[in-house]
Order: C-alpha cells, then structure tokens, then sequence
C-alpha cells in the first residue's frame, strides 16, 4: 500500500510551472426523512432544470427506513432512496462514486464521469454514538477521498435528540472527529483533509426564546432575530474545533418540525418549537505556522504549507436553504451549493484505454490500453464494459483480468480479450474502465464507442424482445 500512496501524493511530473485555477460546482443535500419512502420525483431537490450543472452530487439522509427485513434486504441491494437518486443521475452521466450505510444514515458521493478517473482512493466509514452504541441510532457516516489530488471529507451526522443535549451533541461530534481514521498516510484522520463537509441532522435547537416569539420571527421572516440563541451558534463561541467549521447564513425558515405532508409546524401535544436542525458546514484545513523545529511532524506540516501555496483550494457557498415543497417528513431538506475553485494536482488520468476495431457479440473483441503514468497496478485490475449512462462501477456489462487475458506486451500499449459471450447483441453505446484493486477506483475511461448489433442474431432471426431478453440475462448473471 505504500506505493499506493507514494503514487496517489504526487503532483503530475509534467505540468508546467503555471497553473491556472478552475472551478467545479458541488451540490450538497441533508434530509432526515423519517423513515418515509422516497418521493416521485427529486427533481427540484437535485435542480436537475438549472442551467447550472453541478460537478459532483453529495445526499447525506437520516432516519432512512431500517427495520428488519428492509435493512436485510438493503444489504445485497441498493435501498429505495439510493435507486431513486441513481436513476434520477445516472441518465445524466453521473455515476454513484461512493455510498456508506449505517443503519437509518445513508451517505451518497455522485460525480460527472469526466472526473471519475481523478477521484482516487476513495474509503468509506461509520461511527455509532447511539444509545451505547448499539443498533446505530445515531452517530455519523463518511467518505474520504483526493479530487485531482486534494483530499476530501465528506461526514453526514445525526446527533442526540431533546433541547437539554447541547453539549452532548458537541462530544458525540468530537468523539466522531477523534476516532473516524482512514488507511491513507496523507490524511489519516478527518481533520487532516484539506476540505471537510460536516451536514446533516445536527438536531441542535432554538433556546430561551418562547414559542410565541419563535413563531412571530419565522412568520415575519425576520429569522437573523433567532439567530443568537441557535445552540450550534453560541456553543461555536466556546468551542475551539466548532471555531474551525463555517456555515452560510440561517435565512430561510427552520426546518423541523412540521406535520407530515404540510408546511405546518408541530400542531401535536408536543407541540416542538421550530429549530434548524438540519445543517452544511465545511472546514477549510487551517494553515499551519512555520516552525524551526525539524521533527517529523514539522517536516510534514512544511510539506502541507508548500502543497497549499502551489495547489491552492478556495470554497464559495452559491445557496444554502431549505426545500419546502417536500412533505413527506417532518424535517424539511436542506441543500447547499458550492463553488471549490482550485489547481488540479493531476492533470491526466493514470491509463488511457480505447476500444480496437469492430465491437460486437459476433467476435472476441479486443481492448488496447496504456498506463500513462507509474501506479501500482494489479493481477486484481479489470477492465470494465459498460453502457454510456452507467450508474456505478458494479454496474458493468461484462469485465476481463487485465493480466489474465493479456494477449500482448510491449513498452506502452497492452491489449487482453473481450470475450464475444457477454458482449450486447443489440449493440448500443459503450464505454470502457480500468479499474485498479490497489487504488480502488476507475482510473481510466475510453471514449464512448458503439457496439454493433449481432449479424448472427438478426441472420438466425432473433426477435428484439428475446435479444433483450438475452442481454438481461447476460447482465444479472454478472451480480
């Protein structure tokens, strides 16, 4: 692994010395959905409409329906709410990158496919904080990962309930930042990544003020009133990490609680006082002083001054508000919209691999690819077939061993087989990935191709339907 790593820290050798900056659009969701079942339609949730695409797609939920049988079930398959944000992205070139699942906490990492062979060592984690610990009541979910070699941290939360826990939510919070790590010698812990996303139900509360005045502020939208007595706010005051994190102003309506299917707050016996419990705060690394010391950590914190004068990263947040239209929960989704402007450690992925000759299920087809750069390739890497729309690497047509299946070698390019068994009948558009084991991701992506439809199939008189048919059967047997 220690070359996994070597190879993941460094910069391209080749870029030149000026490096110019771009901008890449992160749209970020946190709903506690209260174990309801999806909705029709995320549409408006996702702006899917907006002229502006986003470059990456970060849902984390809370409260996603686990009992029993249903968390059984969701463990071979993706559950309900991950199908639905998937078939939502996929037909739009977005793949599901990543996904951790701890019980009722469901966090979801969709980037555009242009990306997918610059977003490396990707690890997923959890933590329990719930009641012992036990069943995953609460706690926080995360994935970690380099985006064009700068390191992320993406950690979806749901925190203890009740007004009273203010300063318990805060120790869960640390005692999540203490002991999450990860396998990576550049950022082992959460705090050592460059960027870090803290969201989700944070279930902080509105104190003091009455629910008269709660209410009177809300109704006049004069919400910055409340804003001196959000628990998360006055606590940040006194807490040295929660000083580290920023957040967008509260200026949209408090978010819990509202009567199912209506924009009601809390008409119950209860009758809970509205509060923003549901939030997107994020963490620029704070830069280091320079010291004269020469231990370890010293030469490593030199390292990290370089890296981020060289390879600077910026965070600018376009929205943050609320999603009232949604009603199947009481909690309102919250959405934050983010502009990460920074300079590309990597500027070419570590293979390129095209598609050679004629593809179709006729003939054993023939891949040709080519590591562009040094990476510690695998007798475990594969290439993968896919249709152009695939929703994440396991979503893959048919795969072959890049070892096993070599046919050739010289210095640069190496081609294996496809077996012609599982390639489509019906052809269609296709693209190809190399799949590396010891960096577990997609570090190369052939330019979209088509296959061609099986002249076998059509001279035997193979109706569309059975040969659709064939290529579901061919599919499901891969999973």
């Amino acid at each position: 692994m220690e070359m996994m790593e070597e190879n993941e820290e460094q910069p391209d050798d080749h870029q030149s010395l000026e490096k110019e900056r771009e901008r890449f659009r992160l749209h970020m969701v946190t709903w506690n959905v209260a174990t309801a079942d999806p909705p029709d339609d995320v549409a408006s949730l996702l702006h899917l409409n907006s002229p502006k695409t986003p470059d990456l797609y970060v849902i984390g939920l809370q409260e996603v329906y686990s009992g029993p049988v249903r968390f059984v079930s969701d463990m071979i398959f993706d559950d309900p709410w991950s199908q639905l944000f998937i078939s939502s992205l996929a037909p739009l070139n977005y793949v599901k990158v990543s996904s951790m699942r701890m019980q009722g906490l469901l966090l979801l990492f969709f980037s555009k496919l242009e990306h997918v062979p610059f977003i490396r060592d990707i690890q997923a984690t959890y933590t329990r904080t719930g009641i012992f610990g036990y069943w995953g009541n609460k706690g926080g979910v995360s994935v970690r990962l380099s985006f064009y070699g700068h390191m992320l941290c993406f950690l979806n939360c749901h925190l203890a309930a009740h007004m009273k826990y203010a300063n318990e939510r805060v120790d869960e919070f640390e005692h999540i930042m203490d002991t999450q790590t990860f396998d990576c010698k550049k950022a082992p812990r959460i705090v050592d990544h460059r960027l870090v996303f803290w969201f989700g139900d944070l279930n902080f509360r509105i104190q003091d003020h009455g629910m008269h005045f709660v209410r009177s502020c809300i109704n006049n939208q004069t919400y910055n009133l409340l804003w001196s007595h959000d628990q998360l706010i006055m606590l940040k005051k006194k807490e040295q990490l929660l000083q580290e994190f920023e957040e967008g102003s509260l200026d949209f309506q408090p978010t819990y609680k509202f009567d199912l299917n209506s924009d009601t707050y809390d008409s119950s016996g209860k009758k809970r006082k509205p509060a923003w419990t549901d939030r997107i705060l994020w963490r620029v690394r704070p830069k280091s002083p320079p010291s004269d010391e020469q231990d370890e950590n010293n030469v490593k914190e030199r390292k990290q001054l370089k890296e981020e004068e060289e390879y600077p990263l910026k965070v600018r947040q376009n929205l943050y508000t609320s999603h009232m239209e949604y009603r199947i929960s009481d909690h309102k989704p919250v959405i934050g919209i983010f502009t990460l402007e920074l300079t590309k450690m990597h500027q070419t992925p570590l293979v390129s691999l095209q598609a050679e000759g004629d593809w179709s299920a006729d003939i054993d087809s023939m891949v040709l690819y080519n590591p562009l750069q040094p990476f510690p390739s695998s007798s475990w890497d594969w290439i993968g077939l896919y249709k152009v729309g695939f929703s994440s690497v396991s979503d893959y047509i048919t795969y072959t061993w890049v070892k096993d299946d070599e046919v050739a070698f010289n210095d640069e390019v190496m081609q294996v087989f496809m077996s012609k068994e599982e390639i489509p009948v019906r052809g269609g558009e296709c693209v190809l990935c190399y799949y590396s084991s010891n960096l577990r991701c997609i570090i190369g992506i052939s330019e979209p191709f088509k296959v061609l439809e099986s002249k076998v199939a059509v001279a035997e008189g193979l109706l569309p339907e059975r040969i659709n048919g064939l290529d579901r059967i061919a599919r499901n047997e891969e999973f």
